[in-house]
């Protein structure tokens, strides 16, 4: 247990994190959404983690995403792994720099116990949450964070035993509702504190083990 984790468990304590260390997270894009959400569950005590992104760091990504004015022009997936590794240096982390396809969310995150759906589609939102209904494993996505002044309309909704959505459901990112870092990194943490509860009650339920 390193210096990072110790400080972890204060809180948590052993067991639990110990618990938390097993769980395998993915998260489907290292954009607004999952590179804030990654960093939050990081600081939770989470280890596992495949993180699957495409794109690279852009100027424009600085105003919302988690990720440094010396990261652009990286791949957002190993930008992120850095960022990760600076609290945690003992992460076991799984980057793949590329494409996800509406097809092979299942094969893709097949080894993960829950999926953060941090994309921007909408079609591959569908896809990803539709492959994953059907099995016991955690989904947590969001819809509708754009804009500012309204971060109180930020909520959680259990839609399922295995699904949760974050966002007010209707503000989209668009030209007059852009991505901004309140709303959007609320939602990340909301993310995270679904995957958070989410595994403790597991803890708990399993008699602490």
């Amino acid at each position: 247990m390193n210096a990072a984790e110790r400080g972890m468990a204060t809180y948590l304590g052993e067991d639990r994190l110990r618990f938390l260390q097993q769980v395998v997270v993915g998260i489907a894009g290292a954009g607004g959404l999952g590179s804030n959400c990654a960093m939050h569950l990081v600081r939770s005590g989470f280890k596992r983690f495949l993180l699957v992104d495409f794109d690279e760091v852009d100027a424009s990504n600085l105003n919302r995403q988690c990720f440094c004015l010396d990261q652009v022009g990286q791949p957002k997936v190993e930008a992120l792994a850095r960022n990760m590794r600076a609290v945690n240096p003992d992460l076991e982390l799984e980057l793949r720099n590329e494409r996800l396809a509406e097809d092979t969310m299942l094969a893709t995150f097949a080894r993960c116990d829950v999926v953060v759906e941090a994309m921007d589609a909408p079609r591959f939102k569908k896809a990803l949450v539709e492959a994953f209904l059907p099995t016991s494993r955690l989904v947590v996505t969001a819809s509708g964070i754009g804009g500012a002044g309204d971060a109180d309309a930020i909520v959680t909704r259990r839609v399922r035993d295995n699904l949760y959505m974050v966002g007010d459901m209707e503000t989209e990112c668009s030209d007059a509702t852009p991505p901004f870092a309140p709303k959007v990194t609320v939602a990340a943490a909301k993310q995270a504190d679904v995957v958070l509860g989410h595994f403790l009650r597991v803890f708990e339920q399993e008699g602490g083990r």
